[in-house]
C-alpha cells in the first residue's frame, strides 16, 4: 500500500491513538485502534469483491462512524470513492451513477436501500453495509493522472451543471497539510460535526484522523444539541455553515460552549450580523474560511475576525490569491475581480467532460467563478459568485449583498434573491424571504429597510415570503 498515502493516515493514526477517541456519534465512542481495525475489515471484503485500483466505488452512508470507515476502507483498496449524499432522492442517484460511470455503491441503507438485493451484506460491528457491483466498461480515470485518484466530488451545482472533480491520493494530502498550517489542530482537539460528511470529508475528516482530532457528531442542527455535546466532550472546534451559525446565535438559553478555541463558517458567505450576534451570545468570535473542492482551504480569518466577520481572510501558507479582470490581468488592492488561487493540494481532473488540470488553469491559477476583492494588507472579501451576478443598467449586482441586508432583519430566517427582465433597465431586482416560525413581517416595510441601506439599483423591487427555499445538499442556497 505504499502508493496509498490517505489510507496511510489511517494506519498511523491507529499505531499512534490506539485508545484515543477518533468519533462520537450515535453508537457511543470509537477509538483511532478500532476505527483502522473495521476499516481492514471492510476493505479486505471488497476486495475479495473484486474493488481495486482503476475502479469509482460510490459511498452512500449517513453521518458517523460507517461513514469514515467506508471513505477509509474504499481509498485502502486502491480504487477512489465517490460520496453520495444519503438524503439525495433516487432518481438524482440514478444521475450520479450513471453520469460518473461507477463500478460499485456501498451503501449503509439509512436513506433506504438503493438497490432492492445486494451482492454481498458485509456485517461490521454494530451495523452493515450492502454493496452492488454495477456492469460498467469505463475506465477510471479514462486518461493516465501522475498520482492515483483517491476522491472524487460532485461541485454543489448552485448556478449550473456540477461537474466531477477528481483529487489524487497525493493532492489530498498537500491540501491537508496545507490546511492545518492554519488550523493548528492536533491530539486533544474535539471538532462539533454538524455538516454533511458526503460534502465535507478531505480538509476535514481526513485531516481530523491525520492529526488526531476527534469528531462528535450532532444528529441535528438544534443549538440546545450542538451545545451540550459541545460541552460534553470539551470541544474546541466547531465547524458549521452559516445556518448553523445562525440557529446557534438566536439560541434563547444562557449555556455557553467555553471549550471552543475557534468557531468557524465555511460553504457560504455569512454576515457581520450573524458574527456579531453569535459573538454576543457565546463569547466567541466566528471566523470565515474559504473552501473549495477544486482546492481545499486556501483561505481563513483568523486575524481579523473580529474587526472583519465579513471577510473570507489571508492565503494560508503556499497559496497565492489573485484578483483579475476579464482578461485576465491583475487588478490592483480594492478593486473587485475574478478571484484566482494557485497553490498545493489543487484537483487532478475534472470527470465528464474529462479536462486535466493543467487545461482549466489560466497562468497556473483555478478561476473560481467568484468576485472578490483584497485589501492592500492582503484581506479577501467576497463580493458573489460570478454566475449568480445580476446586471442592471450595466452595474453588476451581487444577490448575496442584498441577501445579507434582508437576513439581518430577525423575522427573517432565509432569502433569495434574483433578477426578471426589464425592458428600461435590463433586468430588476425582486426576491423570495422565508420566515422564522410564528414571526410576520410588512412587505413594505421590509422594502423600505433595504432602500434605507442599498443603493437604488440594488434594491428589491417586489419581494415574497415562501414557506422555504431550495438548498444544495451541502447547505448552499440554489439559484434557479
Amino acid at each position: 500500500m505504499d502508493g496509498l498515502p490517505v489510507y496511510e493516515i489511517l494506519r498511523e493514526a491507529g499505531r499512534r491513538w490506539p485508545e484515543q477517541p477518533a468519533i462520537h456519534d450515535e453508537w457511543g465512542s470509537l477509538s483511532f485502534g478500532q476505527l483502522l481495525e473495521e476499516a481492514e475489515k471492510l476493505k479486505r471484503c471488497l476486495m475479495d469483491l473484486g474493488v481495486g485500483q482503476g475502479k469509482l466505488i460510490g459511498l452512500r452512508a449517513r453521518n458517523g462512524r460507517y461513514f469514515l470507515i467506508g471513505l477509509f476502507a474504499i481509498v485502502g483498496t486502491g480504487a477512489a470513492v465517490l460520496p453520495i449524499y444519503h438524503q439525495l432522492r433516487k432518481e438524482e442517484i440514478d444521475s450520479v451513477l450513471l453520469e460518473a460511470g461507477l463500478h460499485g455503491l456501498l451503501d449503509d441503507r439509512s436513506g433506504g436501500p438503493y438497490f432492492q438485493l445486494g451482492d454481498e451484506l458485509i456485517r461490521l460491528e454494530s451495523d452493515s453495509f450492502q454493496y452492488n457491483s454495477i456492469p460498467s466498461a469505463s475506465l477510471f480515470p479514462p486518461f493516465p493522472l501522475n498520482d492515483p485518484p483517491a476522491f472524487v466530488r460532485f461541485t454543489s451545482g448552485t448556478t449550473g451543471k456540477s461537474k466531477g472533480v477528481v483529487i489524487s491520493q497525493v493532492a489530498a494530502i498537500e491540501r491537508i497539510e496545507a490546511a492545518n498550517a492554519g488550523l493548528g489542530l492536533g491530539p486533544g482537539d474535539t471538532v462539533i460535526w454538524v455538516l454533511p460528511m458526503a460534502y465535507h470529508f478531505v480538509v476535514s475528516l481526513v485531516l481530523y484522523v491525520r492529526f488526531g482530532v476527534a469528531i462528535a457528531v450532532s444528529r441535528d442542527f438544534l443549538a440546545r444539541h450542538i451545545i451540550g455535546l459541545a460541552n460534553r466532550y470539551s470541544a474546541t472546534l466547531l465547524y458549521a455553515s452559516p445556518l448553523q451559525i445562525r440557529l446557534l446565535a438566536a439560541d434563547q438559553g444562557t449555556e455557553r460552549m467555553p471549550s471552543l478555541k475557534k468557531v468557524i463558517s465555511t460553504s457560504a458567505g455569512i454576515s457581520s450580523d450573524i458574527c456579531q450576534a453569535f459573538s454576543r451570545r457565546f463569547a466567541k468570535d466566528v471566523s470565515q474560511a474559504y473552501g473549495i473542492i477544486e482546492i481545499g482551504l486556501p483561505l481563513l480569518n483568523s486575524r481579523k475576525s473580529s474587526d472583519e466577520p465579513d471577510a473570507v481572510g489571508y492565503p494560508l501558507p503556499g497559496y497565492t490569491i489573485a484578483i483579475l479582470d476579464e482578461q485576465h490581468n491583475p487588478l490592483p488592492a480594492g478593486r473587485v475581480g475574478q478571484l484566482g488561487i494557485r497553490g498545493p493540494g489543487m484537483f487532478d481532473a475534472y470527470l465528464l467532460p474529462f479536462e486535466k488540470r493543467e487545461k482549466v488553469l489560466v497562468n497556473g491559477y483555478f478561476l473560481t467563478a467568484d468576485y472578490a476583492s483584497q485589501d492592500p494588507d492582503g484581506l479577501v472579501r467576497i463580493a458573489g459568485r460570478a454566475k449568480s451576478v445580476i446586471n442592471v443598467s450595466g452595474i453588476k449586482v451581487f444577490p448575496e449583498e442584498i441577501e445579507a441586508v434582508l437576513e439581518s432583519i430577525p423575522e427573517i430566517k432565509m432569502a433569495r434573491i434574483q433578477s426578471v427582465p426589464h425592458k428600461l433597465l435590463g433586468q430588476v431586482i425582486e426576491g423570495e424571504i422565508v420566515l422564522h416560525e410564528g414571526t410576520s413581517v410588512d412587505i413594505e416595510a421590509v422594502l423600505t429597510y433595504c432602500r434605507k441601506r442599498l443603493s437604488n439599483f440594488k434594491s428589491p423591487q417586489r419581494l415574497r415570503i415562501v414557506t422555504e427555499l431550495p438548498l444544495t445538499g451541502s447547505g448552499k442556497l440554489m439559484r434557479s
